[in-house]
């Protein structure tokens, strides 16, 4: 089968299409003949292995895709061959046109859902739901603060904050962006290259600011976001692209949090939840993964350009 490999750590070139032998189910495993590929950021952070993270070499890129079961192991139950499925984590990579899981990593893909947008489930929306409901606890009547909220995961956190009964404020730099996020449900959207738009935050808050605000480059907004935010308000920290420097007292003088967010660390029980209940949202229309672009798998490197450009919207997919 062809796969991406990557034998370097280095930029979006080190990516390259290769042929290699398809992989084998053992007995708890699932081997999913990939229809569509999801491309994340972190994917880019691994690849050149910022922060001393990357995978040992060589290995296959990625943890997203969608597709059909292509083969079981003999005490598989989960699933069966022919059953279309999104991927929630890979054994083998997912930049391939198969990618072996354990059953604990294939999710029912109801037929409404097309390939594209069940790659663009697993990071995004698991993330948004792990930094909304696990680590930030944000409760039905509360009010959100998403930052960047027509990309990936913010468009997952504005469906599932409005589906939990948030008051979600989303912002975005374009005004395309801003009409998405208005449509996909966000009941106030603000241009966050405005001057003076974490103010407007504060004046639809009735003068209280947010409880929670999801911040997706905290290196750039984090000092000012204490600004927005309420007394007692958590800040979940999802991106950042760099040093921050901020003055403590602002968080001591809300008796605020600042939440580091990252999916790796969910609990198995915590993993099972969040696709519980993603699936059920995928299945009654509440969740509507948003798909900018599809990029043919041998052009791997250029979608770990687009990926990282400012003012993208929704998933970036690879198709095999």
């Amino acid at each position: 089968m062809k796969a991406i490999r990557v034998s370097a750590y280095g930029g979006p070139s080190v990516l390259k299409l290769e042929e290699v032998p398809a992989p084998q189910p053992g007995a708890t495993q699932v081997l999913v003949r990939n229809h569509a590929v999801g491309v994340n950021p972190v994917d880019t952070y691994l690849r050149s292995n910022t922060d001393n993270r990357g995978p040992k070499l060589p290995y296959t890129p990625g943890s997203d895709s969608a597709g059909v079961v292509e083969a079981v192991g003999d005490s598989v139950t989960r699933v069966k061959k022919g059953d279309r499925v999104y991927v929630g984590g890979s054994l083998s990579g997912a930049y391939a046109e198969m990618t072996l899981c354990e059953q604990t990593q294939v999710h029912e893909l109801p037929g409404s859902v097309s390939y594209a947008q069940g790659a663009a489930i697993n990071v995004p929306y698991a993330t948004a739901f792990h930094a909304l409901f696990h680590r930030a606890h944000g409760e039905a009547g509360e009010s959100v603060l998403v930052h960047g909220a027509s990309g990936g995961v913010g468009i997952a956190a504005v469906q599932l904050a409005r589906a939990r009964g948030l008051t979600v404020i989303g912002t975005a730099g374009t005004e395309k962006g801003r009409r998405m996020v208005a449509e996909r449900g966000a009941h106030h959207v603000l241009d966050h290259n405005a001057p003076g738009y974490l103010d407007e935050v504060v004046k639809l808050t009735g003068g209280q600011g947010v409880d929670v605000i999801l911040e997706m480059l905290a290196n750039v907004n984090l000092q000012n976001d204490f600004g927005a935010l309420a007394m007692r308000g958590r800040i979940a920290v999802i991106g950042n692209r760099g040093s921050v420097e901020f003055n403590a007292r602002l968080a001591m003088n809300k008796n605020a949090a600042i939440l580091g967010v990252a999916l790796f660390h969910a609990t198995p029980v915590q993993l099972a939840g969040i696709h519980a209940a993603l699936v059920e949202g995928l299945r009654n229309g509440t969740l509507r993964p948003v798909v900018q672009q599809e990029i043919p798998l041998a052009q791997a490197p250029r979608s770990h350009e687009v990926v990282m450009e400012n003012g993208h919207f929704g998933k970036i997919v690879l198709v095999p």
